[in-house]
């Protein structure tokens, strides 16, 4: 017969279990916070400018955010795994908390883009942490069943974000769309005080300077390479070529410094396993297919069929729904068997079809068609989510897990850059001539302006023409969608770290002798 678990046993089983909820529940916070944010400040920007002003510089609003947490990402992953994820993950929401309630109380357009600077330092690090949070509390085979909550998430996010940024703009104001983050944050930091996780004392490298500027040099050229292509300056432009030779040199370098540094602020090491490269391989075309997809549908079902603004974001609920139920049960499937592969599989499958049928019957469909094809496309992307976050960091050794949490959220966000405005360039391209003076600004801008009120003053031609455009980025994003896939195949199966060992229930903070991941194939 088993022996029964002590009174004692019982209570410290009890209190690891209250310890890894509140980890959970605070990290879920923290990325609702990141997600939410976006989505519910762009809904205010006319409001915003009809209050401060400056309407010429409303686009550095949003570029400027985009940027700081590009850049800040794998800063933060590295100064967890240096000095404390418990910390960092503290620091980070503070900050961004901070920032935003400084965005609220703006005063003009160049104190909100200074703040939004610092909000967007602060969001850099949202997701990272808490990654890297869960990942030292709860090993990768256990967190399946703690995943699909993540997926519920940002699919809350995504599909509430504009509706609860709507609400809170017209009935409290815009600056509100900025206070929100405070309570959340507040809880968020409220669950976190009484974690039990110990802090990492300082180790002796020091911080690797030379590999944070130039990261951030590399990461800062393709965010605005992509951000101000074809839309602030021409492609062959002077200052994108020469954006784009600083982005070469500054990777050169980085390559270079890096394989020198005692603690490098991307660790080259990671890439030795060929699941790490591929799997973050992946996840840079799930961000480009993702964002061009959430960026491109709507402009799909107004053209397509005249839907209102309100009823083409309803119609991506399919999308977003299955990527929520799929996220929930790819989770428990984890858990319970250990295997991964099939999944990545499975959503590189489906994420071709998606995109495929989108881009091939999708504009002339019906509404029941479509959103079949758009549910097909949330599947995939669902087992994806996942799947790529798990990988990486599986596949990283555990004293490594900020960097390759931060590696991931970095490869998703940069694909989302690179994608849409590949998309951007195949759909303005496409629309030419065709399109009246106010839509070829609009296309220029990646089709993201192009709404119903442009679409119903166009010509029959103009109409077919944007249906062309759309067409092209589906396509377009089947072939990353297939590259995907084609890289899920030569990923390699290897069991899941397991719970902790007996010595120690909750993993102490200070793995400088930790083990490397067993039984992951290198790359010489």
């Amino acid at each position: 017969m088993a022996e029964e678990a002590s009174p004692a046993g019982l209570a410290e089983e009890k209190a690891e279990r209250r310890n890894r909820y509140a980890a959970v529940v605070a990290a879920l916070l923290a990325m609702l916070l990141g997600a939410l944010d976006g989505m519910i400040v762009g809904t205010a920007m006319p409001q915003v400018v009809g209050e401060l002003g400056g309407a010429d510089r409303l686009s550095w609003v949003v570029t400027v955010y985009m940027l700081a947490i590009a850049v800040s990402t794998p800063v933060w992953g590295k100064l967890g795994d240096m000095f404390s994820r418990k910390g960092a993950f503290v620091v980070t929401v503070v900050v961004f908390v901070a920032g935003s309630m400084l965005c609220g109380a703006a005063q003009d357009m160049n104190q909100l883009i200074l703040f939004r600077l610092l909000q967007g330092i602060g969001g850099g690090g949202l997701m990272v942490s808490a990654l890297a949070l869960v990942g030292t509390l709860i090993p990768p085979r256990e967190q399946g069943r703690y995943q699909g909550f993540t997926s519920a998430v940002m699919g809350l996010a995504m599909v509430s974000g504009p509706l609860v940024g709507g609400v809170i703009t017209d009935h409290l104001g815009w600056r509100w769309c900025f206070y929100v983050n405070l309570p959340v944050g507040a809880v968020a930091l409220l669950l976190i005080a009484g974690l039990r996780l110990p802090w990492l004392p300082r180790r002796g490298a020091r911080v690797d300077y030379p590999g944070a500027l130039l990261l951030t040099a590399a990461i800062s050229t393709v965010v605005l390479v992509t951000t101000w292509g074809g839309k602030e300056y021409a492609w062959t432009s002077p200052v994108l070529l020469g954006l784009a030779a600083v982005g070469v040199a500054a990777c050169a370098a980085l390559l270079v410094v890096e394989r020198r540094a005692a603690a490098p602020m991307l660790p080259l090491t990671l890439f030795k396993s060929a699941n790490f490269s591929l799997i973050t391989l992946v996840g840079v075309l799930l961000g480009a297919v993702m964002t061009s997809a959430v960026t491109f549908l709507p402009i799909l079902a107004q053209s397509a069929r005249g839907t209102s603004a309100t009823g083409s974001g309803l119609l991506l609920l399919p999308m977003f729904a299955a990527q929520v139920a799929v996220g929930l049960v790819a989770g428990r499937f984890i858990t319970a068997t250990g295997r991964y592969k099939i999944l990545v599989l499975a959503g590189g499958v489906f994420m071709v079809l998606g995109t495929l049928l989108l881009g091939t019957v999708g504009a002339g469909a019906g509404a029941v068609v479509q959103g079949a094809c758009m549910a097909a496309l949330g599947v995939g992307i669902g087992l994806l989510t996942q799947t790529t976050v798990l990988l990486s960091l599986q596949s990283s050794p555990v004293e490594d897990l900020g960097a390759a949490s931060a590696t991931a959220t970095l490869a998703r966000t940069l694909g989302g850059s690179l994608g849409v405005a590949v998309s951007g360039a195949f759909f303005a391209r496409a629309l030419g001539d065709a399109v009246p003076a106010g839509g070829g600004a609009a296309a220029s801008e990646g089709g993201a302006a192009l709404g119903p009120a442009v679409l119903d003053g166009l010509s029959s031609a103009a109409r077919d023409a944007v249906l062309d455009g759309t067409t092209q980025v589906f396509l377009f994003i089947a072939v990353l969608a297939v590259v995907a896939l084609a890289a899920a195949f030569l990923l390699e199966e290897v069991p899941l770290r397991g719970a902790p060992t007996a010595e120690g229930d909750i993993p102490d903070e200070d793995n400088s002798a930790a083990p490397s991941v067993p039984g992951t194939k290198e790359v010489s």
